[in-house]
This record gives C-alpha cells, sequence and structure tokens, in this order.
C-alpha cells in the first residue's frame, strides 16, 4: 500500500522537532549558567508550579517548562500518526519517542535528585540528541519527499555510502558525548580536542564520495555542502567557546561572552548530528543498498 501524504501532520512534526531546537537551547542555558541545581526538587519546583522566576531557577524551570511542552507535542504527534498514517511501523516508531522522551524527562529529574552524580548530567545531555534526532527523522519519514517516488542513484565503491553515513554519524555523535562530559566537568578537554579531529576525517570522507559518487543528485549535493558548513561553523565555535572559558576562568561568575559561544557551540553541535542524520536517511531513501539494483521513479527492486 502507497502511502499518502498528510500536510497537516507533516507540519506538526517540523514544529515539533523545531520546538526540540529551543528545548536543547534551554538546556545548554541551564548547564552554562550553572543552574543545574539551582531547583532542589522535581518535578515540581521549591514545592511548585510557578516558582519566583530568579537567578538560576529561571533557566532550570524554564527549561522544564520547555520540556513539558514538548512531551505533550510529541504526545500529539504520536495520536495524529496513529490516527493518519496508513505505515505501521512510523506509527510505532511515533509511540517509542513518547516513551523516549518520558525516559528523558525522568532522566533529567534524576540529575537534579542525584545532584548531578553518575555521569547523569552527560547521559541526559547525549539522550536529548538521540531524541532530536528521532523527531527530526519523523518530520522527513512525513513529508511528501519521502513518500513520493524518487529516481534511484547507482552507487559503486567501497564502502557503501550508507556505512560511511552511519560510520559519520557514529563518530559525530561520540563527539557529542566526549564535548558534554567536558561541559559537565568528568573528563578533561583533550579527548573532545582529539574527538573533533576525527569528526573533520569522517566529514570530509563523508562529502568527498557523496561528491564524487553522486554529484548528479541535488538532493545530496546540499547535504554535502550543509554538513560541511555546519561543520566548519561547529569547529570554529569549538575553538571559541574554549578560548572564553580560559579568558574568563577568574570570573566569579560565568560571563555573558563565554555563555553565549558556549550555548551556540552545543546547539550547533545537536545541528551537526541532525545533519548527519538527514545524510544518512536520503542516502537510504535514494540509494540502493546490497542486494537492490537502480530502477528508475518505481523504486529498488530486490534481487
Amino acid at each position: 500500500m502507497k502511502a499518502s501524504y498528510h500536510p497537516g501532520v507533516h507540519r506538526f512534526a517540523v514544529f515539533t522537532a523545531g520546538w526540540t531546537v529551543l528545548l536543547l537551547i534551554a538546556g545548554a542555558l541551564v548547564t552554562s549558567n550553572d543552574a543545574a541545581l539551582s531547583v532542589p526538587d522535581w518535578p515540581k519546583s521549591f514545592g511548585t508550579w510557578t516558582p519566583p522566576m530568579v537567578g538560576g531557577v529561571f533557566y532550570e524551570h524554564s527549561h522544564r517548562v520547555i520540556a513539558g511542552v514538548l512531551g505533550v507535542l510529541t504526545l500529539i504527534l504520536a495520536i495524529s500518526i496513529w490516527v493518519k498514517e496508513e505505515r505501521r511501523w512510523l506509527r510505532w516508531f511515533a509511540v517509542i519517542a513518547v516513551g523516549g522522551i518520558v525516559a528523558q524527562a525522568i532522566l533529567g529529574g534524576q540529575v537534579v535528585i542525584q545532584l548531578l552524580h553518575y555521569w547523569l548530567p552527560v547521559m541526559h545531555a547525549c539522550f536529548a540528541q538521540i531524541m532530536f534526532g528521532a523527531l527530526l527523522s519523523i518530520a522527513v519519514f512525513t513529508s511528501k519527499w519521502w513518500i513520493a517516488d524518487r529516481p534511484q542513484l547507482d552507487n559503486r565503491g567501497s564502502p557503501s555510502i550508507h556505512s560511511l553515513a552511519l560510520l559519520n554519524a557514529g563518530v559525530i555523535f561520540l563527539q557529542v558525548f566526549l564535548g558534554a562530559g567536558f561541559r559537565h566537568k568528568e573528563i578533561p578537554i583533550w579527548p573532545h580536542a582529539a574527538g573533533s579531529l576525527a569528526v573533520l576525517g569522517t566529514v570530509v570522507w563523508t562529502a568527498v564520495v557523496l561528491r564524487k559518487r553522486f554529484e548528479s543528485s541535488p538532493e545530496l549535493t546540499k547535504m554535502r555542502i550543509l554538513l560541511h558548513s555546519v561543520f566548519g561553523l561547529q569547529f570554529l565555535l569549538g575553538i571559541g567557546a574554549y578560548w572564553s572559558r580560559l579568558a574568563t576562568a577568574d570570573a566569579a561568575q560565568p560571563m555573558r561572552m563565554m555563555i553565549v559561544l558556549t550555548v551556540t557551540h552545543t546547539v550547533v553541535g545537536a545541528v551537526l548530528f541532525a545533519v548527519s542524520i538527514l545524510t544518512i536517511l536520503l542516502c537510504y531513501r535514494l540509494v540502493p543498498r546490497t542486494g537492490e539494483v537502480a530502477v528508475s521513479s518505481e523504486g529498488p527492486v530486490t534481487i
């Protein structure tokens, strides 16, 4: 059965993914302002849903409110997909996304209850990236582009573009983990710095393969350019964020320059991971995998 395009569901999925970016910004502001333990309890703040929004409480409670709204949006999205969508796998994927948001909320609560111990802040930060990727994937799966017939591309060479795109995303996620570990003072800076060189290698490798094998594809060309551009920006922001930490190390409280650079670096890192996820999705949609042959708009044919 061919899937139908539901523009309302797709637009809502895009909005939900966009709201996730706002939540990532809010979470980065909590960490950069040293506001993680400004509120001692969870899920309420000082025993109420409307605490005084002063000092670090503003950042921490705002983060919780935005997260709560995301939970509601994801639930509405899952219900809409379950009602409208013919694709059974997508319906269950949306349900799993709701479960992931609930798990992330509980993990965030444990960060507070356990007083930032046991690497919980790092796991919370990394799982946020996974959920961002999941919601972004739903936005892609519900798009008109995804369900339309698309000419399949010939994938010649080794390794396959699918394996390379997966490797690229995996290395970027490892860098996210190392960055979160440094930001939450669990590890020194050098693993994260070394990781940036590994990301440089996989991004360049992926982009070169995309250019050589699929230069005629406008979608993969755009992804190649986007992958390069976001990584370049992220690399420069990383240098700026670390410099700002060194320059303001003796300050009594986090300085605005350091906060802006660190938050921007964190969020652009999430965007880079999202671009790597998009690259995977486009490669799997446009390029036949092993055991398939490229055909016209009829789609891949399994051998």
